[in-house]
């Protein structure tokens, strides 16, 4: 089959996407498939001539797969603009729509905007190009922490209370410090990988940290803190995986935390009773469904010291990387990470009608 695994793009998770991304696409090419690595901004203008006038050609020609170091350090994006041949305000680079075309499927290994919010699957769908994952709209939903936790909560999903601003100017950020409760927890609404999440417990700390998410977005999620353990609950072909217990070594689950081998300690199983296991399950389970999401997920979660389930966010696009948690989790469930790839391949043939 060919297969085009669709990776980098222009998000603050660029570097950890073309983790995934190579992952994967080894995975694919092992398990038999003629898998291509493309950077979605970039496309193929760092190829020889032929490939850019022929890109199908790269399905015959499968170029080596380099080994992705990630350094810990959130991408220059701006560098990445700059370096692109190709001036235009497309996020598709060179070739990047004729190679999806002439492949079987997309293997959608982007992560956060510009991949995991929908408007890639939105265009692939007026194409008829066959992607991988959930479809535009649950992407586009569950993306926005603030829109989830309003369809999520009415329907009886517990979540930590918050405060929504929009579209934030200066004048107005004395105002939200003014009406702030500590502890809490700042947030992009839109960021991923805890890009633009902090924790704040002294009053000294909200400031810097309410000028640092509004970097990424002029709006911000402020979210009570529930102090306890962090655990995160995969969804793969409407069977719920088991649970992974999340414990930073120095910090929170931050960015360089997330990614860097030997950081985080995951224990899965995560260490809970039965009925916090499946009380994860049943909230995972029913986020997936009710959020109208396809083929996998991932929901994270806080339980505090009296056993409640605190649900925080939903994943559509869950990292792929050698430390990512979904493959765990499909692991401690007796599926290799080949059959992971190969499964999620398989349902959005069928999810296409492409099968």
């Amino acid at each position: 089959m060919k297969i085009v695994v669709l990776c980098g793009g222009l998000s603050t998770e660029r570097k950890i996407s073309f983790s995934t991304g190579t992952r994967v696409c080894g995975a694919l090419r092992e398990a038999g498939h003629q898998a291509v690595l493309v950077d979605l901004f970039l496309g193929l203008e760092d190829l020889d001539t032929k490939y850019r006038k022929k890109p199908e050609l790269l399905f015959d020609e499968l170029l080596p797969l380099e080994e992705v170091v990630f350094d810990g350090r959130e991408p220059d994006l701006d560098a990445v603009r700059a370096s692109r041949k190709l001036k235009s305000d497309s996020l598709f680079g060179e070739g990047v729509i004729e190679i999806c075309r002439a492949a079987d499927v997309v293997f959608i290994g982007l992560h956060g905007l510009n991949g995991e919010d929908g408007r890639i699957q939105a265009a692939f769908d007026m194409l008829g190009i066959a992607y991988t994952g959930s479809g535009y709209l649950g992407a586009a939903m569950t993306m926005d922490k603030m829109i989830t936790k309003q369809m999520l909560r009415p329907l009886g999903v517990p979540t930590p209370d918050w405060k929504y601003y929009t579209n934030v100017t200066e004048d107005e950020i004395s105002g939200i410090i003014a009406k702030t409760s500590l502890p809490c927890v700042v947030k992009t609404p839109t960021g991923g990988s805890s890009v633009g999440v902090v924790i704040v417990r002294e009053t000294g700390e909200l400031e810097p940290a309410i000028r640092q998410c509004l970097t990424y977005s002029r709006n911000l999620l402020i979210e009570e803190y529930i102090p306890g353990r962090e655990f995160t609950c995969g969804v793969l072909m409407d069977r719920a995986l088991p649970s992974v217990e999340i414990a930073p070594k120095v910090r929170f689950y931050d960015y360089s935390s997330k990614y860097q081998p030997g950081a985080t300690e995951e224990i899965c199983p995560g260490r809970c009773s039965e009925a916090v296991e499946n009380r994860m399950h049943d909230i995972a389970l029913f986020v997936h469904r009710k959020m109208g999401l396809s083929t996998y997920s991932r929901s994270d979660f806080i339980v505090d010291d009296n056993d409640n389930v605190y649900f925080l966010e939903v994943n559509t696009l869950p990292g792929m990387t050698p430390t990512s948690l979904v493959p765990q989790e499909a692991a401690a469930a007796g599926i290799s990470y080949r059959e992971l790839c190969v499964m999620i391949v398989e349902d959005a043939l069928r999810l296409r009608g492409k099968a």
